[in-house]
């Protein structure tokens, strides 16, 4: 049986901005009923399965607010709730966090920005999420790479910089074309010779000191599955042959052992390092790079793909919280326009342990840019450079940013610190240091 369709509850009295949404929505191909007031909104959700519910909280008759806590105290399953607020309502967005909403936005707000996060939230509804890799133009042809070579089996080499997201890229193949088999990984790089030799092919029961039981390398353990040897481009020469043997014939001797062991994998490499020059070194089998790249996906660095930033960072943040029972927090204002504006040059490897970080030091349920990019002083030379660097680009984000909420608020400063997440006095603080003065701005 067949699923019906996901669709969205649209909670809107004001048809301009109503309109708007629903525009985009059908551009995006989203389904949608649009309601112009709480209460119809309410006997909606009663009575039909939602996957997301974007509401306004202002409403003529039943406020958003009101609905949401109606529909708890009936303990009705309730979809994803993304309330739109304006300044004086984000004490009531930030009170509705805490019940369990899943993220609100301020007006007036980036209609993209909004897209994104519905779009995350729909694929985590679906379960599609895992396969979903960015919005970015260069991560949708690789999606559709990843689609296309889902019904073969060749051998795939994934290329990037470190962080860049590889492993992902791997799974959400397999998940494309073996889900529910065996997805086995192992990194070449971080095993000596013979450690990589005893994890790739397994070993008898005495083959050496303290093999005192017989144990299956990966290749076996990824019979029928996916087999991922990341940073193979770190494999020694010895073990190139070995690999190379094990692929050409399909089958594997163990160390110690002498029977054929036949395997059927799938095999996906990946590595940080440009093999081409490589094999040109000497350094890697020309014979061996040919067999492990019939197809060839580079994955971007963050900073060529800013785009796919806010969807990727509220994925890592359900993921990092997934199983606390409780939601993960949400950005402010200037946390996203601040995560979008740095260049990750740990790509998203910086991005989640970040975002771990912040959400151990945050209330639970604001991030706020402070929180986020906060850094011990280094210790180097060469890196008290960069960071200051870092520092000056970030406080000229920070201060192009604020002033623009402070136009858009009118220079109303208790109306921008409520938009940008802060208190009055912090608004006033950074102000001073940043040399904003209504005035008198330092251009």
């Amino acid at each position: 049986m067949n699923r019906p369709p996901l669709k969205i509850c649209l909670i809107e009295d004001d048809d301009i901005m109503g309109e708007s949404l629903a525009d985009r929505f059908e551009l995006e191909g989203f389904g949608f009923d649009w309601f112009r007031s709480g209460l119809d909104a309410l006997q909606a959700l009663r009575s039909q399965d939602y996957a997301l519910v974007l509401s306004d909280i202002r409403l003529p008759d039943l406020t958003g607010d009101a609905l949401f806590n109606q529909l708890l105290v009936e303990g009705s399953p309730l979809p994803p709730f993304i309330f739109i607020t304006g300044h004086g309502d984000i004490e009531s967005a930030v009170d509705l966090l805490k019940k369990g909403a899943r993220d609100y936005i301020t007006k007036p707000f980036d209609l993209d920005t909004l897209v994104f996060k519905m779009r995350d939230m729909l694929l985590q509804v679906s379960g599609k999420g895992l396969a979903e890799l960015g919005q970015s133009p260069v991560m949708q042809q690789i999606q559709a790479m990843l689609e296309r070579l889902a019904s073969s089996s060749a051998s795939v080499l994934i290329t990037g910089e470190s962080g860049v997201g590889k492993e992902r890229v791997a799974r959400a193949l397999h998940e494309l074309s073996g889900k529910g088999k065996p997805f086995i990984a192992v990194n070449c790089g971080s095993l000596s010779e013979s450690l990589l030799e005893a994890e790739l092919f397994g070993y008898e029961k005495g083959a050496f000191t303290g093999a005192v039981r017989t144990k299956k390398g990966v290749f076996e353990q990824a019979d029928g599955g996916t087999l991922f040897l990341d940073e193979v481009g770190d494999t020694p020469l010895a073990m190139q042959v070995r690999l190379l043997r094990a692929l050409q014939e399909r089958s594997i001797v163990r160390v110690g052992g002498e029977a054929l062991i036949p395997v059927n994998i799938r095999l996906i490499c990946a590595t940080h390092q440009i093999l081409q020059e490589r094999v040109v070194n000497g350094a890697f089998r020309e014979d061996l790079y040919y067999r492990i790249n019939v197809v060839e996906l580079r994955i971007p660095p963050l900073r060529e793909r800013p785009e796919d930033i806010l969807a990727l960072a509220h994925k890592l943040l359900a993921e990092i919280h997934a199983g606390s029972g409780k939601n993960p927090p949400t950005f402010t204002a200037a946390a996203e326009h601040a995560l979008q504006a740095y260049p990750w040059p740990g790509n998203v490897r910086e991005l989640k342990n970040s975002l771990e970080r912040a959400s151990l030091m945050c209330d639970g349920h604001l991030i706020t840019h402070d929180i986020l990019f906060e850094r011990p002083a280094p210790s180097l030379v060469g890196q008290q450079d960069l960071a200051s660097s870092l520092r000056d680009y970030l406080s000229e984000c920070e201060r192009d940013f604020i002033l623009r909420v402070l136009a858009e608020g009118r220079w109303q400063i208790q109306l921008c610190a409520d938009s940008l997440g802060i208190s009055r006095k912090n608004l006033w603080e950074r102000m001073r240091r940043l040399g904003i003065d209504k005035d008198h701005v330092r251009r």
